[in-house]
C-alpha cells in the first residue's frame, strides 16, 4: 500500500459519496444509522454531523473519552479548510513530508488531518458540512464514515473501500 494508491481511492470516495440535498432530518436518519452501526460493533464513537457548522445530529457512545469531542472539532475544521476528507488531507501531508503548522497559516491545535471527518457535498452545490467520527484509529475511523455513507446511499463500497493497513 502506498500514499499514493490510498489518495486516489480516498478521491473516489469524495466523487461516489455525494448527496442530492441533505435535510435535517437526513441527518438525523444518518446518524441514526451510524450510532445503530456502532453499537453493534461495540465501537466507542462519538458521531458528529453538522451543516455550515450547526450541529444536526451528535451522540457520544459508551468507552468515548472527553478528548473525543476536541477531535472531531479539529477534524472538522480540516474538512471545512481544505474540502477534503481529513484523512485524505492527513495521507497527502504524509506523502509530501508536509505538516499543517504556523507556517501553512494554521495552529496545530486547531487542525487534525487524522482520519474520520467527510465532506457533505451537495451535487451542483459544494460542500455544506460533514459527518465526523472519532474514537478507534485513524484509518478505521475513516473507513466507518465511509461504510456508513455507502449503506445511506446505497452504494456499493466494493470498489471503493480502502485495504486495511495504517
Amino acid at each position: 500500500m502506498t500514499f499514493a494508491n490510498d489518495i486516489e481511492i480516498l478521491k473516489r470516495q469524495e466523487e461516489t459519496l455525494r448527496f442530492d440535498a441533505f435535510s435535517e432530518e437526513d441527518a438525523w436518519t444518518l446518524g441514526s444509522l451510524m450510532r445503530k452501526r456502532a453499537v453493534e460493533k461495540g465501537l466507542p464513537l462519538v458521531i458528529d454531523i453538522r451543516i455550515a457548522g450547526r450541529a444536526l445530529f451528535y451522540t457520544a457512545l459508551p468507552g468515548t473519552a472527553p478528548d473525543n469531542p476536541d477531535w472531531v472539532r479539529r477534524k472538522i475544521n480540516v474538512v471545512m479548510r481544505y474540502h477534503v476528507s481529513s484523512y485524505r488531507k492527513g495521507r497527502e501531508l504524509a506523502a509530501s513530508g508536509s505538516v499543517l503548522d504556523e507556517d501553512r497559516g494554521v495552529l496545530p491545535v486547531d487542525m487534525a488531518p487524522h482520519g474520520g471527518c467527510f465532506p457533505i457535498h451537495l451535487k451542483g452545490t459544494g460542500i455544506v458540512g460533514t459527518v465526523t467520527v472519532s474514537g478507534i484509529p485513524q484509518r478505521e475511523d475513516h473507513g466507518f464514515v465511509v461504510a456508513c455513507l455507502c449503506e445511506y446511499l446505497g452504494v456499493d463500497p466494493t470498489g471503493i473501500a480502502l485495504p486495511p493497513g495504517e
